[in-house]
């Protein structure tokens, strides 16, 4: 649990690893993605905004994650920015306004018959929240989850041009070094990435996904769908 009352991680001390993917305005990874959990009969976890459960283009890829088993959750509806950027405790919405936007978010995803009871874990737009969005979110009947902190993976979205964009060698070795450097490397790590990232990044950090997948699976590791990484 994190400084804010987030959970950011599952058990160090066991071998497992949750695949996160999180997704509003770009899929064009979702197939790709899929296949290759597939081929290594792997579940992974998806947190996508209500944008992305309305479009009509991501509809079939939503389809087939549910079919296959994986974790399909939620990630606001509209894609909010919750605090500012420079002073984290300033909340930049009400309260009503944040019920509002999950509660829409859980009504996609309910025409696809994922339900809410099923999909209890939240993890929230940008990756930015504070004390009080996890406060609202406990209200509900919900844990709000984050990424796991210490690696580049979370960048992948990035582009040339960007401040901090890193390449997807960048983001790979930055998994490997961590994976080496800390003590209990990536255990119970909640690994987030994007299902898509917009096309002026043409280097996607997930077709380097089934290579990460067999290295790390020669190191021991096992890899858990979030709900089951953190029961």
């Amino acid at each position: 649990m994190d400084e804010y009352g987030a959970i950011i991680r599952g058990d160090q001390a066991k071998k497992e690893i949750a695949l996160v993917f999180t997704g509003d305005q770009f899929g064009d990874g979702g197939k790709f993605i899929a296949d290759v959990l597939e081929r290594n009969n792997l579940k992974g976890s998806f947190f996508l905004t209500g944008n992305f459960y309305k479009a009509k283009q991501f509809g079939r890829i939503v389809k087939r994650l549910k079919k296959d088993g994986h974790y399909l959750g939620a990630h606001s509806d509209q894609h909010l920015l919750y605090a500012a950027w420079d002073k984290r405790d300033s909340i930049l919405i009400t309260k009503e306004k944040f019920i509002d936007d999950l509660n829409k978010n859980y009504e996609r995803m309910k025409s696809f018959g994922i339900r809410k009871e099923d999909a209890l874990y939240f993890l929230p737009p940008y990756e930015w929240y504070n004390e009080s969005i996890v406060k609202w979110t406990g209200e509900l009947g919900l844990t709000l989850v984050n990424f796991s902190s210490g690696t580049r993976s979370a960048a992948d979205y990035t582009y040339p041009g960007m401040n901090n964009y890193r390449s997807s060698e960048e983001i790979y070795a930055s998994i490997m070094s961590y994976e080496r450097e800390d003590p209990n490397g990536l255990n119970g790590f909640i690994l987030l990435t994007h299902i898509g990232t917009d096309d002026r990044r043409t280097d996607k950090f997930y077709l380097k996904l089934e290579s990460l997948i067999h290295e790390l699976k020669g190191k021991g590791y096992t890899f858990h769908r979030t709900d089951e990484l953190l029961k």
